[in-house]
C-alpha cells in the first residue's frame, strides 16, 4: 500500500518518540481482529466456489478472482501493518519489503479489475441478454481472469524497482527502519497518479456509468413475469404443476438480487477506499503532510475493511451463499443426524430452461434448491413421490 510518509522525505527528523500504548493495543487488536476475519472468509469464498459445482458460475469466478485479491491486501498489507503498531520499525528486511511492497499493489489492483470484470459481465447480461449467450460464459470467465492477473502481476513490477528501505536517524541516538520508496518525490508522483486513475479513479467511473444503465434496464423494462408477479404468486398457492413462467420470475429475482449484491460491492469499495485515497493524493500537494496517526489508522482500517467484509455481503444478500457457507461450516457434522422412521426427506429440485438474460450454465439451476428439505409425517415408512413436467422435475410430499 502507498506509503503517506513518502511526501516527508526531506523533512529533518527530530527527537523519536514512541506511540502510546493505547495507540499500539487499539491498532493491533483492531487490524488483527479484521485481518482475522477477512481471511477466513474470502477462503470459505473460495472453498465453496471451488467445491460447490452449482456455484462455478462466471460471476462466481471473478467474485472468486476478488476473493484472491483481497486475501493478498489483507496478508501482505494488513498483518505488516501490525508489526509496524507493535515495534514501531520494519522488521522484515529489504527483501521483505521489496516483496511485500509488490504483493501489496498487486492485491489492490487485481481487486479493482476483478471488481470492473465483473461489473462489464453484470451489464452485458443484463442490457445485452442476446450478446450474453456468446460471452458470459464460465470458459471466457477463466480467461478473463487469467488476463486480469498476467496484466496486474507485470504491472505491479515497477514496484520491486521503486522501493527499499531507508534509515532514518533522530536527534536522540535512534534510528528507525522504513519500507519507503527510493525515488525522488518528482517521479513517484507521476507514476502514483497514473496507478490512481487506472486503478480507482476509471473503475469507479465505468461502474457508475454501468450500473446505472443496468438500473434504467431493471426498473424500465421488467419482465412480463415480473408485471404479473403477484397474480401469478396467487395462482401458485392452488397448483402443484411446473410453469415456465414461475421459474422465470425465479430466475429474474435471482438476477435483480445478484446485481444488487454486485452493486453493493462496488459502492463499498469506493466509500472505503475514499479516506485513504484522498489523504495520499492531499499530502502530494502538502509541504507539510498531515501525518495524524490515529487517522491514518483509521484510513488504512477502512482499506483491511474493504478486503474483509465482502464474505459477509455474499452471506446477507445471496441464498446460495448463504446455504454454501452453512454446509462448509458443518461438513464435519455430515452423517451426524438421520432421520426417524416417522419422518422422509424430499430433495426439492428443478431444471429450468437456460435464461438468456442470465447465460449461466444449467448446473447453476439444477441444484438451485438442494438445500432446501421438505419433511413430512408417516407413520414408519419413507416414500418418495415425483411429478415429471416439462421442464424438469419437482419432487412433492404427497398428503
Amino acid at each position: 500500500m502507498e506509503n503517506v510518509t513518502e511526501a516527508q522525505e526531506n523533512q529533518t527528523w527530530g527527537t523519536w518518540t514512541d506511540q502510546i500504548i493505547e495507540y499500539k493495543v487499539v491498532s493491533t487488536l483492531l487490524v488483527f481482529v479484521i485481518c482475522a476475519f477477512g481471511i477466513v472468509g474470502n477462503v470459505m469464498v473460495i472453498l465453496v466456489v471451488l467445491t460447490t459445482k452449482h456455484m462455478r458460475t462466471p460471476t462466481n469466478c471473478y467474485l472468486v478472482s476478488l476473493a484472491v485479491a483481497d486475501l493478498i491486501v489483507l496478508i501482505a498489507a494488513g498483518l505488516p501493518n501490525i508489526t509496524d503498531s507493535i515495534f514501531g520499525s520494519w522488521v522484515f528486511g529489504r527483501s521483505g519489503c521489496l516483496g511485500i511492497t509488490y504483493l501489496q499493489y498487486l492485491g489492490i489492483n487485481a481487486s479493482s479489475c476483478s471488481i470492473t470484470a465483473f461489473t462489464i459481465e453484470r451489464y452485458i447480461a443484463i442490457c445485452h441478454p442476446i450478446k450474453a449467450q456468446l460471452l458470459c460464459t464460465l470458459s471466457r470467465a477463466k480467461k478473463i481472469i487469467l488476463f486480469v492477473w498476467v496484466f496486474t502481476l507485470l504491472y505491479s513490477v515497477m514496484w520491486l524497482y521503486l522501493s527499499d528501505i531507508k534509515e532514518e536517524a533522530y536527534e536522540n541516538d535512534v534510528t528507525i527502519v522504513t519500507c519507503s520508496y527510493k525515488v525522488s518525490r518528482q517521479l513517484y508522483l507521476p507514476i502514483y497518479f497514473l496507478d490512481f486513475g487506472i486503478f480507482f479513479v476509471v473503475p469507479l467511473m465505468l461502474a457508475t456509468i454501468l450500473y446505472g444503465l443496468i438500473a434504467r434496464i431493471l426498473i424500465m423494462n421488467p419482465l412480463p413475469s415480473e408485471r404479473n408477479d403477484k397474480s401469478k404468486n396467487e395462482q401458485s398457492n392452488t397448483t402443484r404443476g411446473c410453469k415456465n413462467s414461475h421459474h422465470t420470475s425465479t430466475t429474474a429475482t435471482s438476477r435483480r438480487q445478484v446485481t444488487k449484491m454486485l452493486a453493493v460491492v462496488v459502492i463499498l469499495f469506493a466509500v472505503l477506499w475514499m479516506p485513504y485515497r484522498t489523504l495520499v493524493v492531499v499530502n502530494s500537494f502538502l509541504e507539510q503532510a498531515y501525518m495524524n496517526t490515529w487517522f491514518i489508522l483509521f484510513c488504512r482500517s477502512c482499506v483491511y475493511l474493504n478486503s474483509a467484509i465482502n464474505p459477509i455481503i455474499y452471506n446477507a444478500m445471496s441464498q446460495k451463499f448463504r446455504a454454501a457457507f452453512r454446509k462448509l461450516c458443518l461438513c464435519g457434522r455430515k452423517g451426524s443426524e438421520k432421520p426417524t422412521g416417522g419422518t422422509y426427506s424430499v430433495a426439492l429440485t428443478y431444471s429450468v430452461v437456460k435464461d438468456t438474460s442470465m447465460v449461466e450454465t444449467t448446473d447453476q439451476f439444477n441444484t438451485e434448491l438442494d438445500e432446501i428439505m421438505v419433511t413430512c409425517e408417516l407413520p414408519d415408512k419413507k416414500m418418495v413421490f415425483q411429478d415429471t413436467c416439462v421442464y424438469g422435475k419437482v419432487t412433492l410430499c404427497n398428503d
